[in-house]
């Protein structure tokens, strides 16, 4: 039987996305928080101009607002909800700086690295002090090893930088289809709830939470889109995964689970570098890889579905390693 901690949670979450969604997508519409999109990308993106985005806000107040009626059962979540936020925070000020203030670039790409960089540092300290058990590492396919010694969450420490800041901006670049980050997302939600009970992890009533305010807002934003999360969105669940899978000494899984999150960076940085390589030529038709497959004459809803199937796959895959 499915515990009440996960089934109150995903149901609460759910409601309050779906409840906030009707109100929240005029209240952007009337600040002309809109989206825009490049002329030179795909041309058929064109006409979402104008979609009301930083929809992210309504997936962190239903997250939040159901968090709270468990902190204190389970204070493992609470480190998981400040990268959610503290990264959420970031997406914000990016796009209300692109969308409200008319600043072209947002935050100044030095600006954003630095302000992940304090977040991540302050959530690896609070880990140290708090947990440190949550930087031993969970050996996919192992039967459960856990690696344990002082070594290993010293380096796990370090490497929790590229790890979270990359996993932040791969689910960052993922957004840019409607849906593609809410579905993959949905997807690796479910697995860290599953996991969470399964290795008494003690975050599923915030897994469960994610997933219900992500099917609620999936209603909003599946093509087509009436409404787009923003960097609010994109970089808060970013935050969740990598949160999540620390919190359960899991950074291992995100290769596996999140796998379509990296496949979409790496496609990204092979993309510039062969650029900068070859004097103006592409590798892909344009990057990130789901803009290259849409201009193979793949459909928006084919490349969503194709990538959400994939890794629900993958999600299967990393729930067979848990043993």
């Amino acid at each position: 039987m499915i515990d009440k901690d996960i089934l109150f949670p995903l149901f609460l979450a759910f409601a309050v996305s779906v409840a906030l969604s009707p109100f929240v997508i005029p209240f952007l519409q009337r600040l002309k928080v809109g989206q825009t999109e490049r002329k030179e990308g795909v041309q058929s993106h064109l006409k979402k101009a104008g979609t009301p985005t930083m929809g992210g806000l309504i997936i962190l107040i239903s997250v939040v607002v159901t968090s709270l009626f468990y902190l204190w059962r389970f204070p493992r979540m609470i480190p998981v909800l400040f990268l959610i936020l503290g990264f959420g925070l970031i997406g914000f000020l990016d796009d209300y700086l692109k969308v409200v203030m008319h600043r072209s670039d947002g935050l100044y790409p030095k600006q954003k690295m630095l302000g992940q960089i304090i977040v991540t540092a302050v959530f690896i300290v609070y880990l140290w002090v708090m947990d440190p058990s949550s930087l031993e590492l969970l050996v996919p396919f192992s039967g459960g090893m856990v690696l344990d010694a002082q070594w290993i969450r010293i380096a796990s420490a370090v490497i929790a930088f590229p790890a979270i800041i990359g996993t932040v901006n791969g689910v960052n670049f993922t957004d840019g289809l409607d849906g593609l980050a809410t579905g993959v997302t949905t997807m690796v939600a479910v697995f860290f709830t599953v996991a969470s009970m399964t290795l008494g992890g003690g975050i599923e009533p915030l897994t469960a939470a994610v997933t219900g305010a992500l099917i609620g807002f999936l209603l909003f934003n599946v093509y087509p889109a009436k409404v787009f999360m923003g960097d609010t969105g994109s970089l808060a669940l970013g935050g969740f995964v990598a949160g999540a899978a620390y919190a359960m000494k899991m950074p291992m899984f995100i290769l596996i689970v999140g796998l379509i999150y990296w496949i979409e960076i790496l496609s990204v940085m092979i993309q510039v570098t062969y650029f900068k390589k070859t004097g103006g030529k592409r590798f892909f038709k344009m990057a990130p890889i789901h803009h290259h497959f849409e201009l193979c004459g793949w459909s928006e809803t084919r490349v969503v579905t194709v990538f959400t199937v994939v890794t629900a796959f993958l999600c299967v895959i990393g729930l067979v390693g848990l043993n």
